[in-house]
């Protein structure tokens, strides 16, 4: 089932949303006694997605099990603004892994504390999309397979950006990186890591993006109700790698969902179980024109060619998953 939607209210200058709302409604930032897993000191730059996106979902989780959790970190960008040598911004049991196992690492964990009767304590691993559709995808098709109880998260900006915004499994079409220049990344490329998880048929995969937070917050606390292998796929914008804004970057998630070109829905057991309806349908047009990594299709003479192949492509998301009324 979809994340079930909040109302609003403003009664003046000082008392607007979560102040009016019962407190199990109220956002876990909203709380004063959030987790605050990832706090001052990392180096993200401006309008980060992935760190805003990495702190709702650890204390989403760190809410949902009282605590008691543990977190692997795959290397990568999250690893690296987070955790310079010998300093750390994590307030939460954290270890860091190589590019490609943390699948495997967090499956370690999960298994170290079943075999000490800990069923309290529970496993989140995490990671971007190169240490996770590319580097370590045998490891986590394995940790699907098995079915071992480990959530793991992949914070999605679409590229290597740790080493150079290099391409990746989920760069999509079009888009330019170091590796893809003009005309930018081939279609037919790159693998759909939410609907692989979901040919494994494993209890629970979702989709989300930081343009919803609640939304975020709320797929997380649904993923601790299951116990075995669960997936998180979320859409963290990089101003660095996709040339945009720093002030864009929800907006910029916002209309990948609105364009049709990020679903954003639930899954279990290997069915589609929910979907978050577009609101307002836009062009990819809309979408694409706010990034300098889509820049040469409006160059003169524009690639409308191409574009209409993205179109294209947001058009059969909608039909697939439902996405409009």
């Amino acid at each position: 089932m979809p994340a079930p939607r909040t109302k609003f209210y403003q009664v003046g200058s000082f008392a607007v949303g979560n102040r009016l709302l019962p407190p199990e409604q109220r956002a876990v930032q909203a709380a004063p006694d959030r987790g605050n897993a990832l706090t001052s000191g990392h180096r993200a730059c401006r309008g980060c997605g992935e760190a805003l996106g990495a702190r709702y979902a650890i204390d989403a989780a760190i809410r949902a099990t009282g605590g008691r959790m543990i977190a692997v970190n795959a290397t990568g960008c999250l690893e690296v603004f987070s955790t310079p040598y010998p300093e750390t911004a994590w307030q939460v049991s954290w270890i860091h892994s190589l590019f490609g196992n943390a699948p495997a690492v967090a499956t370690g964990v999960a298994a170290a504390l079943k075999a000490k009767g800990r069923t309290d304590v529970r496993v989140v691993g995490q990671g971007g999309d190169g240490g996770t559709v590319d580097i370590g995808f045998a490891c986590l098709s394995g940790m699907f397979e098995r079915g071992d109880d480990v959530l793991y998260i992949c914070y999605d900006n679409q590229a290597y950006m740790n080493t150079g915004v290099q391409r990746s499994g989920a760069t999509p079409p079009a888009a330019r990186t170091a590796t893809t220049p003009v005309p930018g990344n081939a279609f037919g490329q790159g693998k759909n890591a939410p609907l692989i998880a979901m040919a494994h048929e494993i209890p629970y995969v979702a989709t989300a993006t930081v343009a919803d937070l609640r939304d975020l917050e709320y797929k997380v606390r649904r993923a601790m109700d299951f116990r075995g292998a669960r997936y998180l796929h979320v859409l963290v914008p990089c101003p660095l790698g996709w040339v945009t804004a720093a002030c864009d970057t929800i907006r910029v998630a916002r209309l990948a969902t609105e364009s049709g070109l990020f679903p954003v829905f639930e899954a279990e057991g290997g069915e589609v179980t929910g979907v978050t309806k577009i609101r307002r349908r836009i062009p990819v047009d809309d979408y694409l024109k706010l990034q300098g990594r889509y820049a040469h299709l409006f160059a003169d003479p524009p690639r409308t060619d191409v574009v209409a192949r993205i179109q294209a492509s947001a058009d059969r998301n909608i039909r697939r998953f439902g996405l409009v009324d």
